[in-house]
């Protein structure tokens, strides 16, 4: 005998008879967009990010260890890609699944939180300048990079273990209908949910905007700081602010209402149904936090941009292609890695 199922409920299997799909082709494509260019940024910058490591620069830690949880979830981009391709249906088995899985929403946390504690040292450096330069040593910006990324994989682990008997086999086989997707939310989940909007994404955005507006003010007032210095720190305080405001803040959103709904609705999939597809979209967004991470703080410099330029021209007259006669100049990878590493030196100064 069949179980009766109420309306607007429907069990795990059935996925909440959302269709998959629909609106596959923007996930791929932008998942896509994301693995090319967070790959071609990070080993661009990979380079000067360890000469500023090398150099006993404790914004160079921090950024060696954003880069390398990035591109270490660069290199899964293509398993979603696949994933999101075959309509949300998992054919690489379910360790892979999970290993996946857990890289993602690792790495979304240690950047949230390694972004908060680079925003913390730009705040300490421009509003207590001498009280701070005892504090802000290469050894202190290992101990907290290690804290944050045990701690956020400490979390993460727990998950990851009790994910690994929720997902639906195929057929007995190692195809599942879904990786890390949970329709409707489970209330285990649920729970997990409430934490890590709380203490993963709304008491960093707190501590965020707290520094950086101190960061704004304190420029502001600062006369002993030359206007070109001022511009860079305030360019780097806004692309933070641009970063959680556009690929982080979507998905947490999202994720609460769907969180408060499923809590209010145990088992409930019309929720789901309709905020499924935007769901999805702001899930992919969050992952362009990878494409702009590299590019955060060698772009606020105007020199890197110039140095970048000429390289494009000169590697594109190497192809044959006529430039205009004033970009007959070439620049090495090693030079512009030497001005990189120079502009970084100087902002740290700051």
């Amino acid at each position: 005998m069949v179980a009766e199922v109420q309306p607007g409920l429907m069990t795990n299997d059935s996925r909440c008879g959302i269709n998959f799909s629909e609106g596959r082709w923007p996930l791929v494509f932008i998942y896509s967009v994301v693995f090319t260019l967070a790959l071609v940024a990070h080993l661009l910058t990979l380079g000067p990010i360890i000469q500023q490591v090398r150099s006993h620069n404790i914004l160079g830690v921090y950024l060696l260890n954003l880069s390398l949880s990035d591109l270490l979830y660069t290199l899964t981009v293509p398993l979603w890609i696949h994933y999101y391709y075959n309509n949300h249906t998992w054919h690489m088995g379910r360790h892979v699944c999970h290993i996946a899985g857990f890289i993602y929403y690792s790495n979304t946390y240690i950047s949230i939180f390694m972004l908060c504690f680079i925003s913390l040292d730009r705040c300490l450096a421009v509003s207590f300048p001498l009280w701070a330069k005892a504090f802000r040593k290469p050894r202190y910006g290992w101990y907290i990079s290690a804290f944050v990324i045990l701690g956020v994989m400490g979390v993460h682990l727990p998950v990851a273990l009790v994910n690994s008997n929720n997902n639906t086999l195929v057929n007995g086989s190692s195809e599942m209908k879904d990786c890390y997707d949970s329709y409707p939310l489970s209330t285990l989940v649920a729970k997990f949910n409430y934490i890590r909007i709380t203490f993963g994404f709304l008491v960093p955005l707190a501590l965020l905007i707290f520094c950086n507006f101190q960061v704004f003010k304190g420029v502001r007032k600062s006369s002993s700081i030359q206007d070109k210095s001022k511009r860079k720190v305030k360019l780097l305080s806004i692309w933070v602010i641009v970063i959680f405001a556009f690929c982080f803040a979507p998905y947490h959103i999202i994720l609460f209402l769907r969180t408060i709904m499923s809590s209010l609705h145990p088992g409930s999939c019309d929720f789901d149904r309709h905020v499924h597809h935007l769901f999805s979209f702001s899930l992919a967004m969050s992952s362009l936090n990878s494409v702009a991470d590299p590019f955060l703080y060698v772009f606020s410099s105007n020199c890197v941009r110039e140095d970048l330029t000429e390289i494009s021209r000169s590697f594109c007259a190497h192809l044959g292609h006529r430039w205009p006669p004033h970009s007959s100049s070439k620049l090495s990878i090693r030079q512009l890695s030497t001005r990189v590493v120079t502009s970084w030196t100087a902002l740290d100064k700051i």
